[in-house]
């Protein structure tokens, strides 16, 4: 993803794993003991588990690949609610473009359990959401009305992101910054922590920063994972990814609702998505020019910077 952190102070503890595709890194700057340090560590590492058993399509043990494998309807995890009441939000705001069934379209065009990526000869447009699903906020339960892969992608890594932080907040952490590839959330009570915006063309060079005291930061570009036609954003309609946008961070009071708006940015207009939604962004576009909302916390550098 394009961000990476430049933590300052230097955090005191420090938890680093591999988890949804991608590196994490829990970065804490209260002191904190041993001990302390042992059991985040676990519970921290837990949760990650419970969550990739729930939610990840690349586990044939989880709960998204038995939805794909039965038409029939299912009793929700505890912490489901949120994640699906934010998808059914942002499907029906984008026009269907944000969809959990966009699963069997990533996996036609290669992005599959194996990470072959190879496209098949015909990769099918995604599904709509009450051709499959059967659900309303606040609902126990999820009717699948016939079998369809979900990919929950789009959303997921910013509400582990968020499960992640409440931990840490709970257990009356002051200082942290929780970071999936360059989704995060960061909180510290003294000074914000500076973020470097990644150059989409080059991944070892930043082009801006963004300054965060407590909130989310998520990016989403086409750079990191590429493959043929193809990113990892994908439109459910016409089966083929937008060119149109370079780069897009979003801050947000969570990241869930940053990571999610960062892919419904390439296809919704932020001025439809600012009429709901409580946040600031930045989008560099294929022309190199940008868009971006006046309340960013951070900036883009120019060429006399």
């Amino acid at each position: 993803m394009p961000s990476r952190p430049k933590p300052k102070p230097e955090p005191t503890w420090q938890l680093t794993f591999p988890a949804t595709g991608t590196e994490w890194s829990i970065d804490v700057y209260d002191t904190i003991s041993t001990d302390q340090q042992t059991s985040l560590a676990t519970l921290l590492r837990d949760r990650v588990e419970l969550f990739e058993q729930t939610y990840s399509r690349f586990r044939q043990d989880s709960f998204t690949s038995q939805l794909a494998h039965a038409a029939a309807t299912y009793e929700l995890p505890d912490d489901a609610a949120p994640l699906l009441d934010l998808y059914h939000e942002l499907y029906d705001i984008s026009g269907g473009l944000l969809t959990p069934l966009i699963g069997q379209t990533l996996v036609d065009a290669g992005y599959d359990a194996h990470y072959g990526f190879i496209p098949k000869d015909t990769v099918q447009p995604a599904p709509t959401w009450d051709e499959i699903i059967k659900y309303e906020p606040g609902d126990t339960h999820i009717t699948i009305k016939r079998t369809a892969q979900l990919d929950f992608g789009a959303i997921g890594k910013g509400y582990l992101v968020d499960i992640l932080s409440q931990i840490l907040s709970d257990a009356d952490i002051t200082g942290f910054c929780v970071d999936a590839g360059g989704d995060m959330y960061c909180r510290h009570p003294h000074q914000p922590l500076q973020i470097g915006l990644e150059n989409p063309e080059r991944a070892h060079e930043i082009i801006g920063t963004a300054l965060l005291r407590d909130g989310a930061l998520c990016g989403s570009a086409g750079n990191r994972r590429r493959w043929s036609t193809y990113h990892h954003i994908i439109n459910p309609d016409t089966a083929t990814s937008p060119e149109h946008v370079r780069a897009i961070w979003v801050t947000a009071d969570s990241a869930m609702l940053a990571d999610g708006l960062t892919t419904c940015l390439f296809f919704t207009p932020a001025s439809i998505l600012k009429k709901r939604y409580t946040f600031e962004y930045i989008m560099v576009m294929d022309n190199g020019s940008a868009e971006y909302s006046p309340d960013f916390p951070g900036q883009l550098f120019t060429k006399n910077t």
